[in-house]
Order: C-alpha cells, then sequence, then structure tokens
C-alpha cells in the first residue's frame, strides 16, 4: 500500500497495517516534511528550509526564549556589568574579524542610552536596541553565553515535595496543612513550603469518570499517547527555564512541534514509537542548540522520574499544561494573524486540551501499578538505545548493528 501525500497540514495517523500519510514541506514543495516548527507549526523537511520559510520564526525563536530569562535576572551590578561585558566582548571580537583597528573603544557599539538603562535597572527590549546593538546580541544569543548568566532551573518533579502530593477520591488536590501563625517555622520546614508553591496545582473540580466523557471503550494505547505528552511537557518547561508564563504562546506551539499526539493528530502504539517521534523533533533544526540527543535522553529521564511518582505527579502536570493551553488560547484572540491561520491554530488547541482533559479523567482511574509498568519500559526503551549507541561506535562500518534499538535514535543521530 502506497502512502498517501498530503499538502495541507490536516493531522495524520499511523499503523503497522495503514502507512502514515506523509505531508509535503511547505517551504520547497518538493520533500516530504520531517519536522513542525515550533513558532508557526508549519512542517518542514530540513534545515535550509526551516531558515528560509519565516525569517520572523527563525530569527524571533531563541532570542525570545533568551530575552524572557534575562528578564527574571536580578538587577544587581555584578549581573548587569557581565551582561555588558559580553556585548563588548563580542564587538571587539567583530571588529578583528573585520580587519578593523583593535584600539576602537568597545563601548562605542552600545549607546549610552542603553548603558544607562542596563545600569539603572531598567527594562531595555530587543526593539530599543540599535542595528549594530542587536547583531552583537543575536551573536551573544547564538553562542551561548547569554545563557550562562541564566541560573538553572529545578524541576518541580525532582524535589522531595512532588512526592507529597495527595488527592483525594474525586481528583482534586487535598489542601496541605498550614503552619500557626504563633509557631516559628524552621528552616527545613520553609524549604518544604517553598518547594511545594512550586508543584504547579491540581483539579480544582471533581474529574467526572470516563463513561460520561464517552461511550466508547477508551484506547488501549492511552499510556504511550501520555509517554509523548509528558515528554512534550518537560520539553516546554526546561526550554522555558521552568517558567512557561513568560511566553505562553511560545511554550504551547513548542509542546505541539513536539508531541505528536497534541500536534500531529497522531497516534502511536508502542513506546519506541512515541519515543522516536518526540527525540527526532528534539533534534531538528529549530531545537538542535538544545543538545540534540543527549538533551532528549535527559528527557525521557525526566518522564521516568514522573512515572515513578505516580498519579498525583501526573495530574498536576496535566493540569498545568491544560493552563498552558489555554494560556495560549485566550492570547489568540487577541492577535490579528491570517485568519485561516488563526482558525487552524485555534483547532488544534481546542483539540488539544480536550485530549489533555480526557487522558487526566483517564490517569486518574489507573492504578498505581500501571505507572511502574509503563516507567519500566520507557527505561527499557532508552537502555535499548544507550546499547546501540555504544556498540555502533563500536562497531566496524560494514558490520550491521541489532535492527530493534535502531529504530530509536538512527533517525536522529545524524541529523
Amino acid at each position: 500500500m502506497a502512502d498517501s501525500i498530503i499538502t495541507s497540514e490536516k493531522p495524520s495517523t499511523s499503523s503497522p497495517l495503514d502507512p502514515p500519510s506523509r505531508i509535503v514541506c511547505h517551504v520547497c514543495q518538493k520533500q516530504f516534511s520531517k519536522y513542525t516548527c515550533p513558532r508557526c507549526n508549519s512542517r518542514y523537511c530540513s534545515l535550509h528550509c526551516y531558515k528560509s520559510h519565516n525569517i520572523r520564526c527563525t530569527e524571533s525563536f531563541m532570542r525570545d526564549n533568551v530575552v524572557g530569562e534575562l528578564g527574571q535576572l536580578g538587577s544587581n551590578d555584578e549581573t548587569k556589568q557581565k551582561m555588558l561585558d559580553i556585548l563588548k566582548r563580542f564587538h571587539s571580537e567583530e571588529q578583528v574579524a573585520d580587519g578593523m583597528d583593535e584600539d576602537v573603544d568597545v563601548d562605542s557599539a552600545l549607546s549610552e542610552e542603553t548603558i544607562q538603562k542596563v545600569l539603572g535597572g531598567g527594562e531595555v527590549s530587543f526593539d530599543d536596541l540599535s542595528a549594530e546593538e542587536k547583531k552583537l546580541f543575536q551573536r551573544a544569543v547564538a553562542s551561548g553565553e547569554l545563557s550562562k548568566m541564566i541560573k538553572p532551573w529545578d524541576p518541580w518533579w525532582l524535589k522531595p515535595s512532588a512526592r507529597t502530593i495527595s488527592f483525594s477520591k474525586e481528583g482534586t488536590q487535598l489542601i496541605q496543612p498550614l503552619a500557626r501563625e504563633d509557631e516559628p517555622m524552621s528552616s527545613e520546614d520553609d524549604l518544604e513550603s517553598s518547594q511545594a508553591n512550586e508543584i504547579p496545582p491540581g483539579p480544582e473540580t471533581p474529574l467526572p469518570p470516563l463513561s460520561k466523557l464517552s461511550s466508547a471503550k477508551p484506547s488501549p494505547f492511552l499510556a504511550v499517547h501520555l509517554v509523548d505528552i509528558i515528554y512534550s511537557y518537560c520539553f516546554a518547561l526546561r526550554l522555558y527555564n521552568g517558567d512557561w508564563q513568560s511566553d505562553a504562546t511560545g511554550s504551547a506551539m513548542v509542546v505541539l512541534s513536539v508531541s505528536s499526539v497534541l500536534g500531529q493528530g497522531g497516534q502511536p502504539e508502542t513506546v519506541l514509537e512515541a519515543l522516536s517521534y518526540c527525540l527526532e523533533q528534539t533534534c531538528s533544526p529549530a531545537f538542535r542548540q538544545m543538545g540534540g540527543l543527549q538533551f532528549g535522553l535527559g528527557l525521557v529521564d525526566d518522564v521516568i522520574s514522573l512515572l515513578t511518582i505516580g498519579t498525583p505527579a501526573l495530574l498536576c502536570l496535566l493540569c498545568d499544561l491544560q493552563r498552558m493551553v489555554q494560556a495560549r488560547e485566550t492570547e489568540l484572540k487577541s492577535e490579528k494573524p491570517r485568519k485561516s491561520r488563526r482558525v487552524e491554530i485555534r483547532s488544534k488547541l481546542k483539540q488539544a486540551e480536550r485530549k489533555i482533559y480526557f487522558l487526566m479523567c483517564w490517569v486518574h482511574e489507573q492504578p498505581g501499578e500501571a505507572w511502574s509498568s509503563l516507567g519500566a519500559s520507557v527505561r527499557a526503551e532508552k537502555s535499548s538505545a544507550m546499547n546501540y549507541e555504544a556498540v555502533s561506535r563500536s562497531r566496524k562500518p560494514d558490520n550491521k548493528p541489532e535492527p530493534r534499538s535502531k529504530a530509536l535514535i538512527e533517525e536522529v543521530k545524524d541529523i
């Protein structure tokens, strides 16, 4: 049976007996698309097409991420001076590379107004910069220098307090007892309270049984779809350093581009299939700067950690993801993109929101041991992939690798 070809952005599904529909690259219209732009959700086939499909997308994606994170930094003198030093150093290097006089004052690259704003603790947006300053900033972003200023984020699911989350039988989060005002709080209690506040809240209203949402029997592959969604959520939070609220639009679009289930209407039937798609997107041109395959395997560890904690953490995750998608829907109402484009994105967001809520209700009804079994499957696939990578490096080129393990990384390792 030959693959069908789709030139629109209609979601497609696949199964071993029914080959997947193929979507033609929206840029060159010659090759089949493999990736999805995290900004506009357009499909593309290569790095060249990604760079040329939409200048606004490619130039603004990483810039917006870094600007958002820098906006969260404290305005102490050391931080301000460090940023200025980075910009000055890049200006100096650029002058040397262009054969200019090395004695030129590097401060001339930054306007007096910009310097005073930074040192005074004021906000400086990208649009406030001069053409030269924008060029320096983009070079600093591309080199990774500015990212070194951002304090690494500790995921909430890796903190001890994540294991203390509890829910009622109806699925609502139980209220944690507060310390009495006349009782001093120890440093240990204060730390636990701080960590608990970082955990996204669970459902505010009781979750209905699945039978009230649909008369059809739930898909036997929902556990696999959950792996896909957990991975995409962890990807977005690590990309935005834990603060998706700083760019709800960007965060939601990242989730849709990484998740086959939410973004493309995919129906993966095995953990291997779900992880393969997610890792392929992680190694795509749009996200290559994040660390490629090694970063992706780290996200697989995040998936395992959340499954190990079980139902409480999964419900908090899905609620947080639902809020992210809803925030994007709200922002979309105030935007003025092309009408057809807005309708298409709104449709994807609505579908994603419904899937997340249905999965939330499904998770609530599952026995605790289901997650340990699913986590073991994810762990086995990761181990298999890492073993394949290690063996493939030591084998001679004419030797054939193990066929099963290859499927997880063969398409992403050479991107």
